[in-house]
């Protein structure tokens, strides 16, 4: 079987969907598997050449308009890459509409085929865009074999995904052990760190600083908790200036500007407490909560309907859960969860579990290998 991966970018550009590709493409390797990743280049002009020995075609990009990249040469290189390769199924990561204008003409000459839609989210935050790339959206999911939604709550809730549900598979995202495995210096850090917080609640947050990822409302929330708190809060974006200046007269938040995996690991093994404050449906996993969970972590979010956040962490269960955006509700459950030791500890244990069970890699490459059994069958 051959396979042509289709995602916006891939490794080394670090994201959320260009993580879950690798992880995929990771996932279908097997002996009669035959794999090529097709993608947009992150630096300027074409290029070619291989991750995890899997050759990569990137296609240099002139301009990025409302976060979709743009190439001259883009559908040209599909073209080559169709007519060469000869794929016997297409893995095209949603939503890339540029891409997917491309990618339909090419398919249009392979009936037979196969697509796999990965849809990791649905056009929210460009409400024009995703208005005219309707028509689009209805193409992309009727040519489709199957429907990969990382959650049933994101099938629930997307107009789109809920009106093909029929093909729909849910397979959860992948936090790899190895993104939570701590060597001898994050451990080392770790200690280093429990100790310079010693006598406090650590709270740990970390994503890029803009509006969906609801980080105005941590630092909100932490006006509310009382001095024994360090909220420490990591990565960059265009809110860091506004939030910096939100917490300016309170101490116990503290910005850590972009951490490196050591610092990252560090500060999940030595929080109490994941905080992970998204507010929209631009969110609709969580592969940092998942993380999060798999060291054992009780988290605190909020109830976003229709993303799958609330299905990574259940309320109750593995975290305490509160209205969205009300930010005094998210203090009192993180002091209802730091106030009491046997519950921490119950989401702690509660939460590892079911990271194993759903979002670990054997999970992960079980349900990938699952989808493509179902293709055998037919």
């Amino acid at each position: 079987m051959k396979i042509l991966h289709i995602p916006n970018y891939y490794y080394p550009h670090i994201g959320g969907i260009e993580q879950v590709a690798r992880d995929c493409v990771k996932a279908c390797a097997g002996e009669n598997v035959s794999q090529r990743v097709f993608c947009f280049n992150h630096e300027k002009g074409n290029s070619e050449g291989e991750v995890d020995g899997v050759p990569v075609v990137r296609a240099g990009c002139f301009a990025k308009i409302s976060s979709q990249s743009l190439s001259f040469s883009y559908g040209k290189l599909l073209k080559r890459e169709f007519a060469a390769f000869e794929p016997d199924v297409v893995i095209f990561h949603y939503p890339n509409p540029f891409a997917a204008h491309y990618l339909l003409k090419c398919l249009k000459k392979r009936p037979d085929c196969k697509l796999v839609l990965y849809w990791h989210l649905d056009i929210t935050k460009q409400k024009i865009l995703g208005k005219f790339f309707k028509g689009q959206n209805r193409k992309l999911l009727s040519r489709a074999e199957k429907i990969v939604a990382t959650s049933p709550n994101y099938i629930d809730g997307s107009p789109y995904l809920s009106a093909y549900r029929e093909k729909c598979a849910v397979i959860p995202n992948c936090a790899a052990r190895e993104r939570v495995e701590c060597g001898k210096e994050a451990l080392s850090r770790a200690a280093e760190l429990k100790e310079i917080f010693r006598g406090r609640t650590l709270l740990f947050a970390l994503g890029r600083h803009v509006p969906y990822k609801g980080m105005e409302y941590l630092v909100r929330a932490s006006q509310y908790l009382p001095n024994g708190y360090a909220v420490c809060i990591g990565g960059e974006g265009p809110l860091t200036d506004s939030l910096k200046a939100l917490a300016e007269e309170d101490p116990k938040v503290t910005f850590l500007g972009q951490v490196d995996e050591e610092e990252r690991k560090a500060y999940l093994m030595a929080c109490d407490i994941f905080c992970f404050p998204s507010v929209t449906k631009n969110e609709a996993f969580g592969v940092a909560l998942a993380e999060a969970m798999m060291m054992g972590k009780p988290s605190v979010t909020f109830t976003i309907e229709g993303s799958g956040v609330n299905y990574v962490s259940l309320k109750g269960e593995t975290g305490e859960e509160v209205e969205n955006g009300n930010a005094e509700a998210f203090a009192q459950a993180v002091e209802k969860i730091s106030s009491d030791e046997a519950l921490a500890s119950r989401y702690a244990q509660a939460a590892r579990e079911r990271a194993e069970r759903l979002f670990s890699e054997e999970a992960y490459q079980n349900n990938i290998r699952a989808l493509f059994k179902e293709f055998a069958e037919e």
